[in-house]
């Protein structure tokens, strides 16, 4: 009897396993290389900006970040009483950025037509010597798609932790600048101007670059802070996008998430001349258990959330997108 051959590393997409989920008018694309969402439809419709299944990921679209997300300045931090150096991986700038999750080949646990379930294990290394496993669920229902991270420190010491997603939302055919954006966020945190290094949190009344807790069309403004001091609704902060002809996207979060990084994606022109297909194609909101830099979260005089996962023990938490009808 004829054998069906095993699958050849030739056919795996270059962005790993592409999972496919359905539920009504969604349909979501999970690749696993670094748990990613690749796509996020509604009837057809991007409510993130995509990239395609046998393509290296540009950047950390749609990434999963663990074990810290945003950047650990210099790529150095101390803790339980050692200092450790961390590979510098922010382009241009000396940085570590976005953890170490974002290039692993996650594996599927568990799938059915709605959700998937995908594991990696961060291995102890130079710069970070713990044993993590990360866990995520990528689940649709009628509200939308929600993922939920489970960080499992598998080490003897306590872990230092943080978590986040990537996505790039898109709330229509308009261009970016004509979006209607709303952040509930009273604070912004300060930072330089080449290395985004924190220095300080200010508060964002009056400014019209940073104040967006009232809805207003995002304009020409250029964004790539966090903020925090979040407005919720019943422990819920929203952050939502409206393109001129009423489509949207919103993303919600629960108190697991006192931060979010907000960037407009602006790119500078390709090496010949001709633009970035990347800039401002999408909003990044990047919901964070911490803020920049948390693992240095002694310099600052601001909680910086840094998380720390006792041996053996876990921490959860979970983010939204949905869309929001004309």
């Amino acid at each position: 009897m004829p054998q069906t051959p095993a699958p050849t590393t030739a056919s795996v997409p270059v962005s790993g396993t592409d999972l496919t989920l359905r539920l009504g008018a969604y349909e979501a694309h999970i690749a696993s290389v670094g748990a990613s969402l690749r796509a996020l439809t509604v009837d057809g419709r991007d409510l993130v900006v995509p990239f395609a299944a046998d393509e290296v990921r540009p950047g950390y679209r749609g990434a999963t970040l663990a074990p810290w997300p945003n950047r650990v300045v210099d790529g150095a931090y101390s803790f339980g009483g050692h200092t450790h150096e961390l590979a510098l991986s922010d382009i241009g700038r000396p940085n570590a950025l976005h953890g170490l999750a974002v290039w692993l080949d996650f594996a599927v646990v568990d799938r059915t037509e709605d959700a998937v379930t995908l594991a990696a294990v961060i291995v102890p290394q130079s710069g970070y010597p713990w044993r993590v496993r990360v866990e995520t669920t990528y689940r649709l229902s009628a509200d939308g798609l929600t993922q939920t991270v489970v960080a499992t420190n598998e080490s003897a010491d306590a872990a230092p932790f943080g978590t986040g997603p990537h996505p790039y939302l898109v709330a229509g055919s308009a261009p970016l600048d004509a979006w209607t954006l709303t952040l509930p966020a009273e604070q912004v945190l300060e930072v330089t101007d080449h290395q985004l290094a924190p220095i300080a949190l200010a508060e964002v009344a009056g400014s019209e670059r940073f104040d967006w807790r009232a809805p207003r069309m995002l304009g020409e403004v250029e964004i790539d802070h966090a903020f925090t001091g979040l407005s919720r609704v019943d422990g819920v902060a929203t952050v939502r996008l409206v393109d001129p002809s009423g489509t949207g996207v919103e993303m919600v979060w629960d108190q697991a998430c006192p931060w979010v990084q907000i960037h407009t994606a602006d790119r500078p022109p390709l090496a010949d001349g001709s633009p970035d297909p990347g800039h401002r194609s999408g909003l990044a909101v990047e919901p964070m258990t911490c803020a920049p830099d948390a693992f240095n979260a002694g310099r600052y005089d601001y909680d910086a959330g840094l998380i720390v996962i006792p041996a053996g023990g876990s921490v959860s938490a979970s983010w939204r997108i949905a869309a929001v009808d004309a």
